[in-house]
């Protein structure tokens, strides 16, 4: 049995509605505590809710719409954090330790003046955001090539911090684990609502 548009509609937004805000509670809750399995439950639900706007396309009216972007885009820039986190927390095995400013601790080498250890990558998680807002934007208002554009100011900004292949490991992995998450929940919001 087919459904007539109008509930098909109906049932998507709301359905889209539902699946953002237990997406947005669960990454705000690993935001204050880290748990792998509400992120793996938080990305099941921007896959799957990826899956439903291709396989049912919808034009969502601007009722639903509109919190349907809202959400979407707090989805989008929030999740990224714990998300991006997680990835490298894998990705290196838990060996990079945190810096006071935000940044990694890399040991020196002996050549280097002073001798020790040294924060790099400062501001990263203030500099994900802040991708992930642009990148969600992009997507949104019919501009994917701004990615483009995202990606080369931060590579230009980190270029002089890349010399180490930790810092040149953890800059790759967390900038595609980021512009992924946003990718997927932004293209989300973007085939519901046009």
């Amino acid at each position: 049995m087919i459904l007539p548009e109008p509930v098909t509609t109906l049932s998507v937004g709301l359905a889209l509605l539902l699946g953002m805000s237990v997406a947005l509670v669960a990454v705000i809750v690993t935001t204050r505590r880290a748990s792998s399995l509400i992120l793996t439950i938080a990305a099941a639900i921007a896959a799957v809710m990826l899956i439903v706007v291709i396989v049912v396309p919808v034009d969502l009216p601007v009722g639903l719409a509109l919190p349907v972007a809202l959400l979407g885009s707090s989805v989008a820039v929030v999740g990224g954090n714990p998300l991006t986190r997680e990835v490298l927390r894998r990705a290196t095995g838990g060996t990079v330790r945190d810096g006071e400013h935000g940044g990694i601790l890399l040991r020196t080498t002996p050549d280097d003046d002073p001798p020790g250890v040294r924060e790099v990558l400062l501001g990263g998680t203030t500099i994900g955001y802040l991708e992930r807002v642009a990148t969600t934007l992009t997507i949104l208002v019919g501009f994917p090539e701004g990615l483009a554009v995202v990606v080369a100011l931060k590579g230009i900004g980190r270029f002089s911090e890349l010399a180490s292949a930790e810092a040149r490991e953890r800059f790759i992995i967390g900038t595609l684990a980021s512009l992924v998450w946003a990718s997927v929940i932004a293209a989300t919001v973007r085939l519901a609502i046009w």
